[in-house]
């Protein structure tokens, strides 16, 4: 019989679940990095609410979790200190699906600009603020995305 000392196996941790994502946007930086969390979420045009009084646009979201490996989440993207909205080429029908593809900040006279969201099929939205002021956060329990989106190459190809 060996007195030789014989350490316990690790234990593993159980993964837990990630967190809600829970991001501010201040500057073009901020949202570059919003619109990588958003890249490929769906929604519908009555997803997207402008409440000019408010100064606000929201928006809701099937957001691709890429960070969780083929889940989706519901989330919320809120724009603040808006003055103007306007759509280019996007369906009209409330029930059309939208996927976003990526958004950009265009400065215009400091701190405002023209936040862009661009849409796979060419269409886009325009969201003037007076300055740049937006927030996303995950809202509900991740569930398994039915497809995982896929991008094709400059020449056509899957990449």
């Amino acid at each position: 019989m060996s007195t030789e000392f014989q350490p316990e196996p690790p234990q593993l941790a159980a993964s837990a679940p990630p967190e809600p994502l829970r991001l501010l946007a201040e500057d073009a930086d901020d949202l570059h990095i919003i619109s990588a969390a958003l890249q490929d979420a769906i929604m519908r045009p009555v997803d997207i609410v402008w409440e000019p009084s408010a100064r606000r646009v929201t928006l809701k979201l099937s957001r691709f979790c890429w960070e969780c490996g083929g889940t989706r989440v519901m989330a919320a993207m809120q724009f603040g200190d808006v003055t103007a909205v306007k759509s280019r080429r996007l369906p009209r029908s409330p029930e059309s699906a939208l996927e976003l593809l990526a958004m950009d900040f265009a400065p215009d006279e400091a701190p405002g600009g023209r936040v862009m969201l661009m849409f796979a099929g060419g269409g886009d939205l325009r969201i003037d603020v007076e300055c740049l002021d937006a927030v996303l956060t995950d809202l509900s329990e991740r569930w398994p995305a039915k497809l995982a989106p896929t991008h094709l190459d400059p020449q056509g190809d899957p990449a």
